[in-house]
């Protein structure tokens, strides 16, 4: 196994799922503002699971988006 090699498709992989995943969030945000389901001033509890098929691997991060946030 190659380390630098692995380091460089780890850091691909999570490139790819944050800026996917900022996407979503941005047009879900759009969709529920549009309709009235969101304010705009909420503080939003966000949770990302990260599971690797053929690892033991299931790791949780937690978060809030602050929609009112300068």
């Amino acid at each position: 196994m190659n380390d630098d090699a692995l380091n460089m498709q780890i850091r691909k992989c999570l490139k790819q799922f944050g800026v996917t995943s900022q996407q979503e969030i941005e047009r879900s945000l759009g969709a529920a503002l549009e309709s009235g389901a969101l304010k705009g001033n909420e503080k939003l509890p966000v949770r990302m699971t990260l599971e690797v098929d053929g690892l033991d691997i299931s790791h949780t991060v937690s978060g809030e988006l602050d929609l009112d946030a300068e």
